[in-house]
């Protein structure tokens, strides 16, 4: 077993070691140490019982999704207020106390866990749907909204939130626009910077800043929500939102096919773009080692008749049933026909609709049944969108490095591919070699290190792969602006050793 690494409840539950004995270069912060006359202050401000100290309690919030991270955090506050989290925010600036801000904790970077002793600052019970105009279709909400439940809130009355992911039953809005969060139908909807219309964002000093706009139209000035989209929790604290939701489809259908070759997966994108237009709401692809890890893992069966070197799962959504599905059925037969697609099969209930999905949603849960799961999450030109996987094998057979399967998933849409590598347990030197290759591998193919996951502490070291120096050097800036002490968030996104507040 290797040092700090405890089994609990089985293999998958190991707890990972802390991030500061895995980086023993790294130095804590000029902070403050919290100790009684700060948690006296914050009890008397939340309640004791938004107050944990319980170290039981607390583990959970220090262990980043991929349990490859845990920081060393002691409490664990839960503000119910904008109000309480000013207070918090002021008060921790004031005593120079570090401060980690958490919503769902499904985050595949480290950035929403401390590193060092950070106070984690859970956006849990800011969780209240403020409003929903049923004219214009924006709802306003808590940052703590689970986003399946607003979701679900905004389907009952015929609107859906443009934003759908594997894990919208536990993570919050907050964070999703903390980390711009991609998800299966950026495709259709765009990216949340085209969808969120305001927020409510405290500073670290406590100010508060009130952008909840609710009109689509307002070029009064700067459009300073944007700064806080994709920030990760390092230049304030998001509270609320304000976001456009979609009209409901009325109809939706579900293609999945078996491809026998990359070149032909891109084919079938170029195919389903074309022939359904609009009503084109999300491509996903997945390669055959996916498919057997989740017929083999978790007894999915395949929805194929046969296996094939790589599947598609197109969906489209519209306002006539029949229409759309005579265009996708259309497609089915169009891509048989040219050899695009060995097979496929056309989902003709709702039941159906699932299962596909679900074939694709859960490859996740089935690599992790390997043991450990390391993924990559990177962007590059879609002509190219799969090399690496086949790039990656070799490499790590050259190397002599033993893993269980490599494989690729993810979104064609938006040529997001999720990278995955399988081991019995984890290895921190095969990590870092994979990372130093796969980053320099994107980087050359003007790619993105970060495509829809974030940088926070996992990938900061890679910024300058993605960022030119001026940039990196203006998102500096913009930090020492907005939180000159350095107390949000430190040692995430901007490269360690940058600043003074971040090493």
């Amino acid at each position: 077993m290797e040092k700090g690494r405890k089994i609990v409840n089985g293999a998958n539950a190991a707890l990972p070691d802390f991030t500061t004995e895995r980086f023993p270069h790294l130095k804590r912060g000029d902070f403050a140490v919290l100790d009684d006359r700060h948690l006296g202050f914050f009890e008397d401000l939340l309640g004791k019982e938004n107050v944990v100290t319980d170290p039981v309690k607390v583990a959970a919030h220090n262990i980043d999704w991929d349990r490859q991270a845990r920081g060393r955090g002691n409490v664990v506050l839960k503000p119910t207020s904008t109000q309480q989290v000013a207070d918090v925010l002021a008060y921790c600036n004031a005593e120079r106390l570090a401060v980690t801000p958490q919503g769902g904790n499904t985050g595949l970077v480290w950035g929403s866990v401390p590193v060092f002793d950070e106070i984690i600052l859970s956006t849990e019970r800011l969780n209240e749907i403020l409003s929903f105009d049923e004219v214009s279709g924006v709802l306003t909400c808590q940052a703590g909204c689970i986003l399946g439940d607003i979701d679900a809130y905004v389907r009952k009355r015929g609107f859906i939130v443009p934003l759908d992911l594997g894990a919208k039953g536990k993570c919050h809005i907050g964070g999703n626009l903390s980390t711009n969060a991609g998800g299966v139908r950026l495709v259709r909807y765009g990216s949340l910077h085209g969808s969120v219309l305001g927020v409510e964002v405290v500073r670290a000093d406590g100010t508060v800043l009130r952008l909840m706009n609710t009109l689509r139209k307002d070029n009064s000035g700067f459009h300073l929500k944007h700064m806080f989209i994709g920030s990760e929790g390092t230049l304030g604290v998001i509270t609320q939102v304000a976001i456009q939701c979609s009209i409901a489809p009325a109809a939706e259908h579900v293609l999945f096919l078996g491809v026998p070759s990359f070149g032909r997966v891109v084919d079938a994108f170029r195919a389903a773009r074309e022939a359904l237009g609009e009503t084109l709401s999300a491509c996903e692809m997945m390669d055959g080692e996916c498919m057997r890890v989740v017929v083999d893992k978790l007894g999915y069966r395949n929805p194929l008749q046969d296996d094939y070197p790589f599947y598609v799962l197109v969906e489209a959504s519209g306002s006539d049933a029949q229409h759309d599905r005579e265009k996708i059925a259309k497609l089915l037969n169009a891509v048989r026909s040219s050899g695009v697609a060995s097979d496929g099969v056309l989902a003709s209930s709702e039941a159906e609709m699932r299962s596909l999905w679900e074939t694709r949603l859960r490859v996740g849960k089935g690599l992790w049944a390997d043991g450990c799961l390391y993924t990559f999450d990177i962007s590059v030109p879609l002509r190219m969108y799969y090399d690496i996987v086949p790039e990656m094998t070799q490499r790590l057979r050259e190397a002599g490095r033993t893993v269980t399967r490599v494989c690729g998933f993810g979104h064609m849409g938006d040529s997001n591919l999720h990278l995955a590598v399988t081991t019995p347990s984890f290895d921190t030197e095969l990590l870092e070699w994979m990372e130093e290759f796969v980053y320099e591998w994107t980087s050359k193919r003007s790619g993105s290190v970060a495509a829809e996951h974030g940088v926070g502490f996992k990938k900061n070291r890679f910024l300058h792969l993605s960022k030119t120096a001026p940039s990196v050097s203006l998102m500096k800036d913009l930090k020492d602006l907005m939180d000159p002490k350095g107390i949000l968030n430190p040692y995430k996104v901007l490269p360690l050793g940058l600043t003074g507040k971040s090493c």
